[in-house]
Parts: C-alpha cells; sequence; structure tokens
C-alpha cells in the first residue's frame, strides 16, 4: 500500500484516501488489466464505487459500509458528480434532478450477475429519493410503503443459492410515481417470473424461499399449534437440499419484519393470519408421499393429508382423490365426454407439487397487487423506475428458470450496447459530427437465437413442441432437443450435447439440461386443482383461483417461456421511453467474504460487461447532447439577449450562450438540431454560472425581504421600549434612534461563554456591564439574557491545578426570570439600574440599558403572564448580600441618589452607605423615536450594518486578548467616558402426524453435497471470441490539454483564521486560503472572490499579499 505519504486525498473531503482514479474515462490505458487494477485498488480501500462518466460500477464488499448515513444524503444533494467521491446517492440525486428539471420519465438499470449486489443498490437508491423528497403524511405513508415492500417481497420471492444468500427468485420493476412538485405520491411494481420451482426442488446446499424459515423460526407457540409448525427437517420440501441455516440471515427477526412489512402496505390482520395458513398448507402438501398400489399411485399414509385440508379448507377426501387421479375430456364422433383416469407415482408427485408451486405463486401475486393497491394513483405525471432483475447464473444444473433468467439478462445487456455503444455513435453520424467508429460485440445475434419467430428460436420451437405434447415424461424433452439440432444447430452461438444444449452468452457458455423444460414451459395448472381450490370453505383461497372453468378455451395455452417474452420486451419498452441510468455490478468473489479478489472472476465480467468499449466511446465521444430548444430553455437565464425567450435562430441562441461563459471552442460541437458538450467539467461550469445567476437573483429578494423585516421589528422593538420609559425616564440623544444589535460581545465566536448556557439556548441579549460592589467599586461582568435566565459572568484567578495562577470565566450569579422581583430606574438619562431579586439586588451600569429593559419585560411576561414591576425614583434603595464574615456580613442595604449635573458623562460620588450620581439633563421624558430613519433608502446598503468582526478570542498566560468585536468602538468610548469619573472608581386443527423415519432416513442419505464447479469463472464462448476479434489497441488519451489561459493579476490576500459567514453576501474561509480582492473599504469589510464565489469578508481576518 506505501506510506502514508504516498495517498492522495479527495479535494473536497477531510481526510478522505483517493485510491486510483474516480472516473476510469481518464485511466492513462485503456485496457482490462487497467480497469481491473484501478477496481482493485479502490475496493481494497473500501471504495465500492467507480465512474465511467455517468455509469455507476459497483462491487459489492460482502459488508456493511460506513458511508450511507444522513450526512451523505446531505453531501449528495444537489450536488455535482464531481464534487463527491463515487456513490450511488450522486446516481440518485441526479436522477431525481432531471426528472424534475427536464419534466421526463428515469430510470434505473441495475445489472450484473447473481451476487453481485443489485437489490441492496436499489433498495439505497428508494431510501435516497425518499429521503430527499418532500411531502406531507400522505406522501410519507407512500414512502413507507416503498420501502417496507422490499422486506415483504424479499420473504416470498429471495432464497439463498450456492452463489448468493439473498439471491432475488424473481424480476421486479418497481415505479415510483411523483407529483409535479416531486413528493413520491403514488407507484406501481411489476414483476417477472418468480422460480415457483425452488417450493418443491432445489439443487444441493441451498433454500427455498426465506418465508418458510421465517414461519418456522418466528412463529408464536399459538401459530406453531394452529399451523402445525415444528422442527425446520420434519418438512420434505425443506429437507431435501439439506441446507436450513444462513450466517448472515436471521430468520425470526426476519419474520418480524415482514410481519411489519405486510402492516404498513395495510393487510388486514385476518388476511396476514390466511396467508401464513397457505405457506404452511404447501410445507405440509409437501409430506403427502405415494407408492405403488397395482400401477397406479395411492398416498402412503392418509395421516398426512389431515393438516393441509385443514389448513386450506378443503374436504380430506376430495384432496386425496385429485392428487391420485385426473379429470380428463374426450371427444369421439363430435361428442365430448368426461372420464377419470388414475394416475402414477410420478404424476401424482407432479400433480401435487404443481398445486404447492400454484398456492405460492398466487401468493406472491396477491402480496404484489396488494402494494399496488395501496399506491394507487389516478393519473401519473412523472416517475423514477428502478429495474431489479435476477443476475445471470451458472449452476452444475441449469434448467428452463436459468435459461428464461439468462435470457432477460441477455436483453438488458441489449439495451445497455444500443443505448450507450450503438445509438450513441449512430447520433453523432445522423448529427453530423466528426467520428472515427468504435467496434465492439452485438449481443444481439444471441437474442434472436433465442427469441426469434422467423427463422424460429429456440422458444418458438419450445412452443410447438409444448402445443403437441399431451403426457409427463421425457418423450416431449427428447423432440425438444432433435428440433434444435435440426433448425438451430448451425448456429455459432449454439451446441448440442446427449442431455441438453449449450447457449454462448454475452457472460459465457451455459449447458442446459433439458429434462423438465417442456413441463416447467406449459406450465399448465389441471383444472381438477382449479375446481378443488374453488371448494374451500375460505373466501380467501377461492378468490386466488378465479379462472371460469365452464368457458371454451381457444388457441393455445400461454406458455412461460412465451409469457417471458412478452414481459422482456415490454420492459424494454417501457425503459425506452424513459431517460436511462446504469448501475453495472460486479462480484469480486465466490467465497462472499470482504476483501477477497478473485482477479480472473473480474476480469472476465470487466470483459462481458463491456466497460473497456463504454469507456472508448465515452472518452472519444461527449458526455453531454441537448436539442437546442431544452438547452436554450435551461440556460436563458444566463444572457439578458436569451431571458426570458430567444428570439432568433435556435443555434445561433445557443452559440451565443456557450460564448457568454468563454467556453472553449474545442470543447463543444452544433450538429443538426442537437449541441453537443465534451467534458463534464465544460457542462459543469454551465451549471454553476446558472445557479450562480439564480443565487443572485435569490440573494437581491432575500436582502430585501430580510431589511425589510428587520426595519420592521426595530421600530416596533424600539416603541415597545420607548412606551416602558415614556414619560418617566429622560432619553439619551444617541439612544433614542439606534438599531437593537441584541448580541454586543459575537457569541458566536465566544465558546467560553457559550459552555454556561443550554445546548441551543437562544441569547436575547448579551453586552458587558459595569457591576457596582457594597463599596460601590465599578466590576465588569458580561451579562447575558436568554428567554429563561439572566446571567452575569465574571473572571477569576485558578487557585490550584494545572492553571493555576490562569485567568478563567465563572458565572458570578444565574437569575432564573420568573424569580425577579422588579427594576428601579432613575428619571434622568443615566445608564444605571437596580435589578431586584428575592435573595439580594445588583447595581448594573448598561449604554444599551433601554434594550435590555424591553426584552427582559418582554420574558418576563411570558414566563409570569404579569407586567414587570419597575420604578423610577431619584433615591433608589439596593438590598446587600449577606456575608459570612468581616465587617459588612450584616448584610443590609445601600441607598443611590441621582441629581442633576452638567454633561453627558455621570459623575460618581460614592460615601459610606450612599452612591451619589450626577448627570446633565438628557432629551424630555416625552421624547419619542423617529422613524425618519427607515424609509427606504434609494441606493441599497451594500455593507453589512454590523462593524467588521476582528481575529478569534484566545487567551495568552491567563489574560483576555481584546477583541474588535461588534462592541469594539462602543467600548472604546465607554472606555474614554469612565476616565473622566472620580478616581474612587479605581460574574378445532387435527393430529400433527409424526415424520416416516424410513421416509425421513431415505431422504436424508439420497443428500448430495454440492457441487461448486459452476462457480468457477466460465468459458467465454463465441462471444467471447467475438469481444477479442474487435480487440483492437486502444486509443491514446486524445489530444493533450490546451495550455490554461494566463489569470488576470488581481491583488490578493491570505486568510489568518478561519471565517464562518454570517449572512448569504459574505464569504466563508479557511485559514491559508488565498482570495481575490476586488474591492477594498473603509468600513473593514472588503469585496473579494474565492472558489468562484463572490462576497464581503472582514479585513482584521486575512494579511494582503
Amino acid at each position: 500500500m506505501g506510506s502514508k505519504g504516498q495517498y492522495r486525498y479527495h479535494w473536497q473531503s477531510h481526510n478522505v484516501k483517493q485510491s486510483g482514479v474516480d472516473d476510469m474515462v481518464l485511466l492513462t490505458k485503456i485496457n482490462e488489466d487497467a480497469i481491473v487494477e484501478n477496481l482493485k485498488k479502490r475496493y481494497m480501500d473500501d471504495y465500492i464505487f467507480t465512474y465511467i462518466g455517468p455509469v455507476l460500477i459497483s462491487i459489492n464488499p460482502f459488508k456493511q459500509m460506513p458511508y450511507f448515513g444522513e450526512k451523505e444524503v446531505e453531501m449528495y444533494q444537489g450536488a455535482a458528480q464531481y464534487e463527491n467521491p463515487p456513490h450511488i446517492y450522486a446516481l440518485a440525486d441526479s436522477m431525481y434532478r432531471n426528472m424534475m428539471i427536464d419534466r421526463e420519465h428515469q430510470c434505473v438499470i441495475i445489472s450484473g450477475e447473481s451476487g453481485a449486489g443489485k437489490t441492496v443498490a436499489a433498495k439505497y437508491i428508494m431510501s435516497y429519493i425518499s429521503r430527499v423528497s418532500g411531502g406531507g403524511p400522505k406522501v410519507q405513508h407512500v414512502k413507507d410503503i416503498i420501502l417496507q415492500s422490499n422486506p415483504l417481497l424479499e420473504a416470498f420471492g429471495n432464497a439463498k443459492t450456492v452463489r448468493n444468500n439473498n439471491s432475488s427468485r424473481f424480476g421486479k420493476y418497481f415505479e415510483i410515481w411523483f407529483s409535479s412538485g416531486g413528493e413520491p405520491d403514488g407507484g406501481k411494481i411489476s414483476n417477472f417470473l418468480l422460480e415457483k420451482s425452488r417450493v418443491v426442488m432445489r439443487n444441493p446446499g441451498e433454500r427455498s424461499f426465506h418465508i418458510f424459515y421465517q414461519l418456522i423460526e418466528g412463529a408464536s407457540e399459538d401459530q406453531r399449534s394452529t399451523l402445525g409448525i415444528t422442527s425446520l427437517d420434519y418438512y420434505s420440501y425443506l429437507n431435501q437440499s439439506g441446507s436450513y441455516k444462513v450466517d448472515d440471515i436471521n430468520d425470526k427477526k426476519d419474520f418480524q419484519e415482514t410481519i411489519h412489512a405486510m402492516n404498513v402496505i395495510g393487510i388486514r390482520p385476518e388476511d396476514r393470519t390466511l396467508v401464513l395458513q397457505i405457506v404452511a398448507g404447501v410445507l405440509h402438501l409437501g409430506n403427502i408421499n405415494f407408492k405403488e398400489a397395482g400401477n397406479y399411485a395411492a398416498v402412503e399414509n392418509n395421516e398426512f393429508l389431515a393438516f393441509p385440508a385443514f389448513l386450506l379448507g378443503i374436504d380430506q377426501n376430495r384432496l386425496k382423490e385429485k392428487l391420485t387421479s385426473r379429470k380428463m375430456d374426450s371427444k369421439w364422433g363430435g361428442k365430448s365426454e368426461s372420464i377419470d383416469v388414475t394416475l402414477n407415482v410420478e404424476q401424482a408427485c407432479y400433480t401435487r407439487d404443481a398445486l404447492s408451486k400454484a398456492l405460492h405463486a398466487r401468493v406472491f401475486d396477491w402480496l404484489v397487487e396488494s402494494i399496488n393497491k395501496a399506491m394507487v394513483k389516478d393519473h401519473q405525471e412523472l416517475n423514477i423506475g428502478v429495474l431489479d432483475i435476477y443476475g445471470f447464473e451458472i449452476f452444475q444444473k441449469n434448467g428452463f428458470e436459468q435459461f428464461c433468467i439468462n435470457f432477460v439478462n441477455e436483453k438488458l445487456q441489449q439495451i445497455f450496447i444500443e443505448l450507450t455503444l450503438k445509438a450513441e455513435q449512430e447520433e453523432y453520424v445522423q448529427e453530423g459530427i466528426r467520428w472515427t467508429p468504435i467496434e465492439y460485440f452485438n449481443n444481439k445475434i444471441v437474442c434472436d437465437l433465442i427469441e426469434s419467430k422467423n427463422p424460429p428460436g429456440i422458444m418458438s420451437i419450445l412452443d410447438d413442441v409444448c402445443a403437441t405434447m399431451h403426457a409427463v415424461g421425457e418423450g416431449a424433452d427428447q423432440t425438444l432437443l432433435q428440433k434444435l439440432r435440426v433448425q438451430v444447430n448451425t448456429h455459432e452461438h449454439f451446441n448440442s450435447w446427449n442431455q441438453g444444449f449449450i447457449i454462448h452468452h454475452y457472460a459465457g457458455k451455459v449447458s442446459y439440461d433439458a429434462e423438465g423444460f417442456c413441463e416447467r414451459n406449459r406450465d399448465v395448472l389441471f383444472t381438477d386443482l382449479i375446481e378443488l381450490m374453488q371448494s374451500s370453505e375460505i373466501r380467501f383461497i377461492r378468490a386466488l383461483f378465479p379462472e371460469n372453468l365452464t368457458q371454451d378455451k381457444k388457441g393455445r395455452p400461454t406458455t412461460a417461456g412465451s409469457k417471458i417474452k412478452k414481459q422482456a420486451n415490454d420492459l424494454v419498452n417501457t425503459l425506452m421511453k424513459c431517460t436511462p441510468h446504469y448501475i453495472r455490478c460486479i462480484k469480486p468473489n465466490e467465497t462472499k467474504k470482504p476483501k477477497d479478489w478473485e482477479e480472473g472472476r473480474v476480469k472476465h465480467q470487466v470483459e462481458y460487461l463491456g466497460l473497456k468499449e463504454n469507456i472508448r466511446v465515452r472518452r472519444a465521444g461527449y458526455a453531454y447532447r441537448r436539442v437546442f430548444r431544452k438547452f436554450l430553455n435551461r440556460y436563458a437565464i444566463l444572457t439578458r439577449e436569451s431571458w426570458p425567450t430567444w428570439r432568433g435562430d435556435e443555434k445561433q441562441g445557443v452559440l451565443h450562450l456557450l460564448r457568454s461563459v468563454n467556453m472553449d471552442q474545442d470543447q463543444f460541437q452544433l450538429g443538426r438540431t442537437k449541441v453537443f458538450i465534451k467534458a463534464p467539467e465544460s457542462l459543469f461550469l454551465l451549471e454553476e454560472t446558472r445557479e450562480r445567476k439564480f443565487d443572485g437573483f435569490a440573494r437581491t429578494i432575500q436582502r430585501a425581504w430580510r431589511k425589510y423585516l428587520a426595519r420592521k421589528k426595530y421600530v416596533q422593538m424600539r416603541e415597545e421600549a420607548s412606551d416602558l420609559l415614556l414619560n418617566k425616564k429622560e432619553r439619551r440623544r444617541h439612544s433614542i434612534n439606534r438599531n437593537f444589535v441584541g448580541d454586543y460581545l459575537g457569541m458566536d465566536d465566544r465558546p467560553e461563554l457559550r459552555r454556561f448556557l443550554a445546548k441551543r439556548e437562544k441569547i436575547d441579549f448579551a453586552d458587558k456591564v459595569t457591576k457596582y460592589d457594597r463599596r460601590f467599586k465599578g466590576i465588569k461582568r458580561d451579562l447575558i439574557l436568554t428567554p429563561k435566565c439572566l446571567y452575569l459572568i465574571g473572571r477569576e484567578k485558578v487557585k490550584q491545578g494545572p492553571e493555576k495562577g490562569q485567568v478563567t470565566e465563572v458565572v458570578k450569579r444565574k437569575i432564573e426570570i420568573e424569580k425577579i422581583l422588579g427594576l428601579s430606574l432613575s428619571t434622568l438619562q443615566d445608564d444605571f439600574f437596580i435589578l431586584h431579586e428575592q435573595e439580594y439586588d445588583s447595581l448594573l451600569e448598561s449604554t444599551f440599558k433601554t434594550e435590555l429593559v424591553s426584552l427582559l419585560a418582554r420574558r418576563f411576561e411570558e414566563r409570569t403572564q404579569r407586567k414587570l414591576p419597575m420604578k423610577f425614583a431619584n433615591t433608589l434603595e439596593v438590598k446587600l448580600k449577606k456575608e459570612s464574615w468581616g465587617p459588612w456580613s450584616g448584610g443590609g442595604s445601600r441607598q443611590v441618589q441621582f441629581m442633576v449635573g452638567q454633561g453627558e458623562v455621570a459623575m460618581l460620588r460614592p460615601s459610606n452607605k450612599m452612591l451619589q450620581v450626577s448627570i446633565g439633563p438628557g432629551l424630555p421624558r416625552n421624547t419619542r423615536p423617529s422613524k425618519k430613519n427607515f424609509a427606504p433608502s434609494k441606493f441599497p446598503q451594500r455593507y453589512p450594518s454590523r462593524a467588521a468582526p476582528g481575529p478569534p478570542v484566545s487567551h495568552q498566560n491567563g489574560g483576555l486578548k481584546t477583541t474588535n468585536h461588534a462592541a469594539g468602538q462602543r467600548n472604546a468610548t465607554y472606555a474614554q467616558n469612565s476616565t473622566q469619573r472620580l478616581q474612587a472608581n479605581s460574574t378445532s386443527r387435527p393430529f400433527l402426524p409424526a415424520a416416516l423415519s424410513n421416509m425421513q432416513a431415505k431422504e436424508r442419505g439420497s443428500r448430495v453435497q454440492p457441487n461448486l464447479e459452476c462457480l468457477r469463472v466460465p468459458d467465454q464462448g463465441a462471444a467471447g471470441a467475438h469481444r477479442q476479434s474487435v480487440n483492437r489497441p486502444a486509443p491514446g488519451g486524445g489530444r493533450p490539454k490546451p495550455t490554461p489561459k494566463p489569470k488576470p493579476q488581481v491583488p490578493q490576500c491570505r486568510a489568518l483564521y478561519a471565517y464562518d459567514a454570517q449572512d448569504t453576501d459574505e464569504l466563508s474561509f479557511n485559514a491559508d486560503d488565498i482570495i481575490d480582492i476586488i474591492k477594498e473599504d473603509v468600513s473593514g469589510w472588503w469585496t473579494g472572490r474565492l472558489r468562484g464565489k463572490q462576497g464581503l469578508f472582514p479585513n482584521n481576518y486575512v494579511n494582503k499579499i
């Protein structure tokens, strides 16, 4: 890994190491080895996301990563792609914003093989969109349903396979519907091809669907008794593969989550009970075994019929009859009659399994329908679609389900090729853009092999064989193989073998075993079983089988293959109507362990996903393209000429906008109808310029509105304050019309004072006051008023410990507002007031007494529901604190007398128990504040009304550095005035039968350990050979970057301290940042530019270079 000094760090994040390149378009060499090496380097450093332009590559880390919290949501919301490290939240945010900006449907196609992390990626996208979109209680309910649908459908549709512990055994396309304001207010799930055969059989080492294990592990005692729940190995459907537990799955806990999800979605308690009753019924059906009785099947033990019949609400004898015989229609001479045919053991087992599969599949469809009903909406305005579908997979034995799954993945790969490689290159040619074609392997040839009608593909041949199939058996499968050998054997992507056939898929060669292909494709549920279920006493179960059996059937029945082909093509059409986004998931190993990297497996995925070709097209092509009209609409705000609409030729309008931001000529091309922009950075330049324009207008509106509110508030506060003193006290000439600031200490920069307050406690008023003791000696105190308390903070020397001798802040007095008894003031213009409290009084002097008194009076009334008692007189009494020692221990009181003297500064004459204060006459007692100062000015105020702050406060050798905060100038005046004072002024259920021991012994004896040969990297086949043939040497890195234009020389300054902006028109910066100086001003507020943003900053925080 190298030494720590060799690591590079991402510019946006503190202490975040950057491994390899974030966007593989920037790789110096473009070949599979370089791509794999870059992905490995990032994976080993816990970076699982990497870009190829707008395409996100995601590697399964097989552990929980730490970067999916609220901090990351906030970090990626509204940010451009390059601003932060690659993340799935960036792609989700891009989808959401593009939907809102362009008013177009969006979709994300998540592809990759089984176990690559597709389902988890889909969850993160839905979770992010849920967090960043607004809305009230109704919208929140829809969000809850969207999120809770995942655990519910996973319980009934996911299972452990040898490749993946939580493998999706169905596909789903989840559409989230949005209102025009961007709130999710509806949705719809489309599900594809549930692998229902897993209910009755599976490969060794695998499990059935999670819900069966969840029910057995999590059922309550009452449920266990009612549903006949016992141990996992009791059930034949579960004990055949020998796998019950999964390391990272807690079935008991997951069962509670499944029940909770049903509740959130709105499934009624009685329906929840019936769903679990059917799940248990399926397990009990599997325990019905058959024996030979004169060439026909008979139930081996009738006791095993009781429980499934009880749970499904059907007659036990009728269940037995329908499992061992079938009604068949016979036509002879134009007449038709029904005859009962007795089944053999193989046919009886097939019938039992068909019923079990049908019950589970129909419950699954009912759950999907319930979710859709809970999210139903009259009409959709905008939507985001998330495609989470089963991944490409190869097992030791691959059957009909794997064939369908791999076909759907083949179609998804075709969409990716069509839209990112083929369509993009064709668009350049159509638009007349200069372009050198890049070759790639197009897998359409494989899709045609499977789904083509003329010449007939594999699915068409399979449907023809099924149409002439009359019985269950191997004959139909052999007929299929013979027809395939005749009709498609010469196809270069097809081979046959004695038990099946091989397809050379884009992801490698897969051998399919033809056994059971025709049965599973026909997917017929016999009418006898439908009649049986329609005879149930339970209405819920009858509703799951709504078929009309009296209606004549015309034409061929729909097969599973034709259904999945139609669904796949419908899905492709749906995706083509949306703006697509792509996540390509890669599985780094088959051990399912973190930090385990299998080089050959990853390289194989990189090759068949076509990442190298994707990088080459993206690198040589254009990152962004837009129709002229849409481009003009989006960026019209950039210039006066284009706002609100461009009048003239659209192409010329686009050119005008590009020139307005000084975009280099080699960064864009204008086609016939679209503009093409090469680098993402050039697009971000446009976006940032647009944001800055909107930001500037928003600031202007904000500033005007805030100024209006502040003006209104100040007038109100001054009038309230004035009313308290009107006709009672003379006023100072310079205080009558001044603004009320509140915080004169700069509390945001004073953590040493903030620590005494409660967390997030609001500050109404903060100022430095003078407090007089019993001997009338003046001591400086910090007075802080909050909605609940009034604090007086002083300073003392530490008497012991490591900080001995240093000066520290201490709370000298903390008075709860409701405990204040009243205030006393003189009738003259002086700044003295007495704070009365039960224990003792405080004699204080404050320049901003009028503001303090008005705020204190308001808080007192809020807390006590009565007016603050105030006394105005020229002879006032101060109650002293009782001391425990000395000649003053008796407490007692002091008197303060006020008299008319000379000048604006109070003169103090202390005597034994009296303080005489003399001051010249002020404005008359009936003086009110004038409103003329608040008339709107012709030119808006450019600089903050407060003084520019001085550098941050710090302690040195126990002494407090003086600061230049809001009260700086006032303190200086105050100190000057103090010197003029006298020298004396020197803080009903059936019986559950026992499992047959011989049966269980037979089952256990027949268990086979899973064959893990299928986990090896597959042979690439013909598709791989095609890729090699178009594998030309990668082009070079393109033209060298042009020499940047020299920046104009402007005066600059270096920040000495960090500063956080206090208003929207100020700059925030860190220590050592270099700021361009645009304008210097005598007020102390300079105008500067930093990281593309212009604003004000205090000159005391910088040093001019």
